[in-house]
């Protein structure tokens, strides 16, 4: 499936659509994705098939993002420890993650059509050669566009965000970007860890429905 699913909205999706409209819009939203072995296991069929569904389902997410104008979405794909579960559930992981990512090098005309900037903010080096491959091609291919951004954690954690936030100021200051004396902005930690707009909303996807 593509990450961006094209085609209008339905009827009932229009109407719902125009009365998340009408209140205070988020420029910024996270999704934790969570929840897909439990799905699986609800439906009785295999954890690989639960992930990919759970893929299906975050770009149906993504397309009432970029439909309601939200221009800066988040998503936790993958953290460290998911390195900890079984060999087989993590080889699926990754070979889901290579078609994942090929098939975003091949809708390069929809990302450009909308602007979408991808980055990818993790612990990469942890991750299979060719998959660093194919997302540093994504994100190189991207780069220019600035409609709004897509930012896909894989391999991270959260002290790995923090710790690479903090070196990346402590850079600042000895290349004379920021001044040592001045507080730490919410804005700027948020720009270290990647983003450009802090969060406005954090949905945990923990459900076990699709």
């Amino acid at each position: 499936m593509s990450w961006i699913r094209e085609g209008e909205l339905t009827i009932i999706e229009r109407f719902c659509a125009n009365i998340i409209k009408a209140g205070p819009m988020p420029k910024h939203v996270a999704f934790i994705m969570d929840g897909n072995r439990r799905y699986a296991q609800k439906c009785h069929v295999e954890r690989q098939q639960g992930h990919s569904q759970g893929f299906d389902k975050l770009a149906q997410t993504l397309r009432w993002c970029l439909n309601l104008g939200i221009r800066e979405v988040t998503v936790y794909a993958f953290s460290i420890e998911n390195f900890k579960r079984s060999k087989e559930e993590v080889d699926g992981l990754m070979d889901l993650a290579r078609q994942k990512f090929s098939r975003l090098l091949e809708e390069q005309e929809n990302l450009k059509k909308h602007g979408v900037c991808i980055r990818v903010l993790g612990d990469l080096p942890l991750l299979p050669v060719d998959i660093q491959e194919l997302i540093a091609q994504a994100v190189l291919a991207t780069r220019n566009y600035n409609k709004c951004f897509l930012n896909v954690c894989f391999a991270y954690t959260s002290r790995h965000e923090i710790s690479n936030a903090v070196r990346e100021m402590a850079w600042g200051v000895e290349q004379g970007l920021l001044e040592p004396r001045h507080p730490i902005h919410a804005w700027c930690f948020s720009q270290s860890c990647g983003q450009n707009i802090p969060f406005g909303t954090c949905v945990k996807l923990s459900f076990s429905s699709r």
